[in-house]
């Protein structure tokens, strides 16, 4: 007897399980580079420590590498939250080893101290909590290195993994590691029919106000609402794009799909259906090449205005 739709759903929910997911092309970027990630800071902790304790140090590194990968525009990812948040959560789980003689006491101090370190100093990264753990547990091998744990091999593997995640994400335009090198991101402010404009001030102020941490910056936040007021926006038969020469329009496609372009000329004809647009492409595929089309097709690739990033 199958299960009603209404239990399913319900179950769903209390699980968490997510609606949406990623595309298989991004589900293997993620897990070549966590494969890469994880060999690059293996070799290096071997180099610099020795086999006895590679192990040990290099277990929280395990899921950083997941994070930095698999979402590498997440706030608990950038290179703040990774570096700070592993070498300060070993400095205080170093001081709770040698002031707390009870193991089980000590661990779950320097736990609980290096997460409200983080959350003081805003570099929340989960991976953090185990690495402060090692410093209590990790045994005679990882004691004897004493607060020289922070340096060698905590911060030196951090600042690895983060310079890794910068290169790896770059080779692929929709993913840029940290989020201030994403190009071209913050959609131009537009009226959209039946709906409010909600800018990222506002955003910002609404996460302080209900006192929630997500995994997700405001200025993605922002994309994700724009993208949404968008599709519903479609739906309505006036178009929600004026083109005009020298703006900058994306398909607010997800993954290589994704691109960017900005229009550089266009060519009236009698009939404006005919109309040709020339334009550059920015960012995605044929980066830096130059193409041109009719009007109505640009208008029905593209989703929405946008301006470079760091422009008001």
């Amino acid at each position: 007897m199958p299960l009603p739709a209404t239990f399913i759903g319900r179950l769903r929910h209390w699980l968490g399980w997510p609606n949406s997911h990623y595309r298989t092309h991004e589900k293997l970027v993620a897990a070549v580079g966590g494969l890469l990630g994880i060999v690059i800071v293996w070799n290096a902790s071997l180099a610099l420590l020795g086999p006895e304790f590679t192990p040990l140090v290099v277990s929280s590194l395990g899921a950083t590498a997941v994070l930095v990968f698999a979402v590498p525009h997440s706030p608990l990812t950038q290179p703040w939250a990774v570096v700070g948040g592993h070498v300060i959560s070993a400095v205080i789980g170093v001081a709770c080893q040698l002031a707390i003689p009870n193991t089980a006491l000590a661990g779950g101090a320097a736990v609980g101290l290096a997460l409200f370190a983080m959350h003081a100093l805003r570099c929340i990264h989960p991976p953090g909590g185990a690495t402060a753990l090692t410093a209590v547990i990790g045994g005679s091998a990882v004691h004897a290195l004493g607060f020289r744990y922070a340096l060698t091999p905590v911060a030196v593997n951090g600042l690895l993994i983060v310079a890794l995640g910068v290169l790896y994400n770059y080779a692929f335009p929709w993913r840029r590691y940290p989020l201030a090198l994403m190009p071209s991101t913050m959609p131009l402010a537009r009226p959209t029919p039946g709906f409010p404009r909600i800018t990222q001030a506002q955003i910002e102020a609404a996460i302080e106000e209900q006192q929630v941490v997500l995994d997700a910056s405001p200025e993605e936040l922002m994309r994700v609402f724009e993208a949404t007021l968008a599709r519903a926006a479609a739906e309505t038969p006036t178009p929600i794009i004026a083109l005009h020469l020298g703006g900058i329009y994306g398909n607010n496609q997800p993954g290589p799909a994704w691109s960017v372009r900005r229009l550089v000329d266009e060519r009236s004809s009698p009939t404006p259906e005919f109309d040709l647009v020339v334009y550059e492409i920015l960012e995605g595929p044929g980066r830096g090449r130059t193409d041109s089309c009719r009007r109505d097709e640009f208008m029905a690739w593209a989703a929405s205005e946008i301006r470079p990033s760091g422009i008001a």
